[in-house]
């Protein structure tokens, strides 16, 4: 697959701006340093021009912005899909959260986005700059007068290492191809955490999710968190912000999210790319992934606009409660 380049979007993306065919363009943007790439409104082909990147580092699922941003556009607004991203956009199609007539998406391929965590893991935390070479990665740091030189295939996101599919779903315009569905291997984590026993699964989960700080990141860059009023945020609740004199973090938030989106999760990572603490809260929305296909057969949210989740699809073959209670039992 021919990587896609910063030149050929910004052609793309003025020529769309152009012609008229969209008002504004969502894209990426530099943030404060090289690998801090931010979802970005361009409205001029000056802007684009000026101000439009495409790195490493664009992870970034545009899909949920356009819950927001293709409301208050005039016109239509241009987006620049992903693969993966293009799951969440038909997901929330089906639940009408925007208006496709306002949307011109443009599918573009990916090779895989680069975890700085990873990068950091190599050279440290004083990076000063980062820019691409072809399959390496240069990184500038404080420590050294040379760049390191990382292969990029050794920080790949873990989400791209076991990327679902290459297949765009939904586009207007693709550059380049349209992709296939690949083999993953993205459950063999959840496997082994299956394997191991209940206080060894608690004692995991535990540790990980003391870490978090309720920053919200996560729900705020999910596409299948939506809704206008969160019940998190209930002042009534007691549980709004994080409390150092709880474990509620530790037992109930995360889980809580993970089966609100049960069903409706396109396993597009953006949880735990967004995490300061580095929670690979992913496994969870892959655990009842997982579930789901075992119990009802494989499904894939966002495959097509108007699917139904199994979730939400009631049958006369549907699992029965004990089947499941025996399942756990077994695996306890």
């Amino acid at each position: 697959m021919q990587k896609i380049t910063r030149d050929q979007l910004v052609s793309k993306a003025s020529e769309l701006l152009s012609n008229g065919t969209v008002c504004c363009v969502l894209g990426w943007g530099m943030g404060e340093f090289d690998y801090d790439v931010t979802p970005t409104v361009f409205n001029t082909v000056e802007e684009l021009n000026n101000g439009f990147v495409f790195n490493d580092f664009c992870g970034a699922n545009f899909s949920k912005y356009l819950v927001s941003k293709a409301a208050k556009c005039d016109g239509k607004i241009l987006v620049l899909l992903k693969p993966c991203d293009t799951y969440s956009f038909n997901q929330l199609l089906t639940e009408h959260r925007f208006d496709r007539e306002k949307v011109y998406v443009v599918g573009i391929p990916c090779e895989g986005m680069a975890d700085v965590s990873k990068v950091k893991a190599i050279c440290g935390e004083g990076i000063l700059a980062i820019s691409s070479n072809g399959d390496n990665i240069n990184v500038t740091t404080l420590y050294d007068e040379n760049p390191i030189v990382i292969n990029a295939a050794d920080v790949l996101a873990e989400r791209c290492v076991n990327c679902k599919s290459k297949k765009h779903v939904a586009y207007d315009e693709l550059l380049g191809d349209e992709g296939e569905v690949i083999e993953s291997n993205r459950f063999d984590e959840v496997a082994r955490l299956e394997a191991m026993s209940a206080d060894e699964r608690f004692a995991f989960w535990q540790n990980e999710l003391s870490r978090c700080i309720r920053c919200n990141a996560c729900r705020d860059a999910c596409p299948a968190c939506t809704c206008e009023k969160c019940v998190f945020d209930n002042p009534n609740s007691g549980v709004e912000n994080k409390s150092p004199a709880n474990s509620f973090e530790e037992k109930l938030f995360h889980i809580i999210r993970a089966y609100h989106v049960a069903g409706r999760c396109t396993d597009c990572g953006e949880c735990s790319r967004v995490c300061p603490q580095n929670i690979p809260l992913h496994l969870l929305n892959r655990k009842f992934i997982k579930d789901i296909n075992e119990f009802y057969g494989d499904y894939q949210a966002g495959e097509e606009v108007g699917m139904r989740a199994p979730l939400v699809n009631y049958t006369t073959e549907d699992l029965e409660p004990g089947e499941v209670f025996d399942r756990g039992a077994d695996n306890a």
